[in-house]
């Protein structure tokens, strides 16, 4: 057996876990798998290159850096928009639910495996977590509507700071009886969600401030700052109140991630590639020390009780949580199925069995094998069958749905607003970090950097939606992107508009990329976002009453209403919304999405008076009395 020092203990577990999980991604199976596996036969139960005996230590460190980092990186993307939608399921979910998993699973393992109270009650509060380590993972290789992932989301994040502290107290309790009595342990339970909620909230402030642009700290520099400060929080949190630092840095996250800050978007790829290397090393590390003859000792029992707690406890407890929701029972039976177990609880799980050794009591190991039994069979069972669970329950979204549309300006955000009717997936992809604010303030999901970034684009899928729009006022740049994604993406449907007197891209070479010419005909596309900024245009809604299918524009028109006064967006038929292009016929009952110039409002009433129109609404909330028609 190879002697390594603890250095290349870590370094090897970071260096394979990561090659563990480039190699999951091409097998197409959920990357924490691989990571337990590859665990496991680095460790002592295998060829022995991984000895646990040298970390050990070291471990509890290990894991609260690692922590730190990801549940701050699970806190940035965590919307405060979105979970207020879905506030009643999410708050649910993390009380009661909790209170639901715990008392199931701590009765399984007294009936089932012949546990005494105190230890199958620390058993039940260890796997009240979900956890985003291994729940966020599988949501991007699941598409799933957008209310259940933001569930899942929120309930992953939120319940590790609360099941781990829950977690640590009954610990105390059950190791220190005398000291600890059930009442104390729950005064000690808020007070150290409380003041981590507290001294996390306060963080998170000074962080997005502190960032700023023009600000204390060089662009440069802003990344690491914003590591080392959330590491400091997460300590100084756990100095004055034991454990409560998990509980700083989720809130900090949570606070930074809605400040809108222009350098967020950097921010939050640099802290993914983080979490990417910590998951990866933890699991490697915590998997090594597993072993199999107490694996083995649980038996059929212990399997069980993971039936018990993934068949029979979590559909209680989601059903219950979510009773009076909006959610759809579809909806419930799928977040019933997926709630994967992860490092925080194996790493709890690993202290746990630390502590209770040294208080002299048994069962640390069998506890801790139990925790890894529920890990590996949530994970693996729940992380391959997660898509196919997904399309049975119709829960997940339409594979090569949506629309990437290049730009974030007036016109483009216009143009999203009335796709957005009939379509769930709408990305913005811009540079520009005031154009990406007023898109993300609108709530459209938004890729800021470039977009011949083909990491970008894979973040982003973007080779997942079926159209792709390229509406920046560069001919050239959009004429690149549509490009280079129908051809290398393979996105079936691309479109770009063609500005008026403007450079060298023809719609014949429109045509020859793959592509259609958005508006039907060459535009000012500047002049149609300076009218938007100054707010001298109207969005309105026009039905057509043609009694027979038209073109709605040709390209060889030069009526100057259409070309000046008007520009027609999105057109809806049978409640199904697209672009207008060159293509579009309308037919009686269709509905258009028109800009209308206002200051030419005579004329536009002519034409669509002529052409056989019938005004329906204006998408403002500006009433309009100067429609006549």
């Amino acid at each position: 057996m190879l002697t390594f020092d603890i250095a290349l203990t870590i370094s090897l577990a970071l260096f394979v876990g990561l090659v563990a999980q480039s190699l999951a991604h091409h097998l197409r199976i959920p990357g924490i798998v691989l990571l337990l596996l590859t665990g496991a036969f680095l460790g002592p139960e295998g060829i022995k290159l991984i000895d646990p005996k040298l970390y050990y230590d070291s471990l509890h460190l290990l894991v609260g850096f690692a922590v730190a980092v990801i549940l701050f990186e699970g806190g940035l993307s965590l919307e405060i928009k979105r979970i207020t939608r879905e506030s009643k399921a999410i708050r649910r979910l993390i009380t009661v639910g909790t209170v639901i998993t715990i008392i199931g699973a701590t009765i399984s393992a007294h009936y089932i495996l012949g546990w005494n109270w105190e230890l199958s009650f620390l058993f039940g509060t260890l796997v009240s977590v979900t956890g985003p380590t291994v729940v966020n993972p599988l949501l991007k290789r699941i598409k799933l509507k957008s209310n259940v992932k933001t569930v899942l989301e929120a309930e992953g994040l939120l319940i590790d700071p609360i099941g781990a502290i829950i977690a640590i107290v009954a610990l105390e309790v059950v190791v220190h009886p005398l000291g600890n009595s059930f009442f104390s342990g729950t005064v000690n339970l808020f007070i150290r969600l409380g003041f981590g909620a507290l001294i996390g909230a306060v963080g998170g402030f000074c962080i997005a401030y502190i960032i700023k642009p023009k600000k204390l700290i060089p662009s440069h520099l802003k990344n690491i700052f914003v590591l080392t400060f959330v590491l400091a929080l997460y300590h100084l949190s756990n100095y004055f109140q034991p454990e409560s630092g998990i509980g700083a840095v989720t809130v900090a996250g949570i606070v930074v991630g809605n400040s809108k800050n222009r350098v967020l978007h950097e921010l939050v790829e640099f802290k993914e590639q983080l979490t990417t290397m910590f998951i990866a090393m933890l699991f490697i590390l915590l998997a090594a020390d597993v072993k199999f003859a107490e694996l083995q000792m649980l038996g059929i029992p212990g399997l069980i009780v993971v039936g018990l707690l993934m068949f029979i406890i979590r559909p209680l407890n989601v059903f219950i949580s979510t009773v009076g929701t909006d959610l759809k029972f579809n909806e419930k039976a799928f977040l019933s199925w997926l709630a994967p177990r992860g490092i925080v609880a194996a790493a709890v799980a690993s202290f746990f069995a630390i502590a209770l050794d040294e208080a002299g009591m048994e069962g640390g190991s069998l506890l801790r094998a139990l925790v890894f039994l529920v890990i590996a069979i949530t994970v693996t069972l729940q992380g391959i069958s997660g898509p196919i669970v997904a399309r049975l329950l119709k829960v997940s979204r339409k594979a090569n749905n949506g629309y990437a549309i290049l730009g974030a300006n007036p016109v483009a955000i216009e143009l999203a607003k009335g796709l957005q009717k009939t379509e769930d997936d709408i990305l913005f992809i811009d540079s520009n970090s005031d154009a990406v604010r007023k898109a993300e303030e609108l709530q459209f999901k938004v890729l800021f950097g470039n977009a011949f970034d083909e990491n970008l684009l894979a973040r982003g899928s973007v080779s997942n939606m079926k159209n792709a729009i390229a509406l920046t006022p560069n001919d050239e740049v959009n004429y690149l992107f549509i490009k280079k994604v129908h051809k290398e993406l393979k996105v079936a449907q691309v479109i770009m508009p063609i500005q008026m007197n403007g450079g060298h891209i023809t719609t014949e070479m429109v045509h020859e990329a793959g592509g259609n010419l958005l508006f039907g005909i060459e535009r000012d596309l500047d002049l149609w976002n300076v009218r938007l900024r100054k707010k001298t245009v109207k969005v309105e809604t026009w039905k057509s009453v043609t009694e027979e299918s038209v073109q709605l524009v040709n390209s060889d028109s030069q009526d100057a209403v259409i070309n000046k006064v008007l520009l027609p967006l999105v057109i809806t038929r049978d409640e199904k919304s697209e672009p207008v292009t060159a293509e579009t016929k309308v037919k009686s009952g269709d509905e258009v999405l028109f800009l209308v110039f206002d200051e030419k409002r005579k004329e536009a009433n002519d034409w669509f008076a002529h052409d056989g129109w019938v005004y329906l609404h204006q998408e403002s909330d500006i009433p309009d009395e100067s429609i006549e028609v």
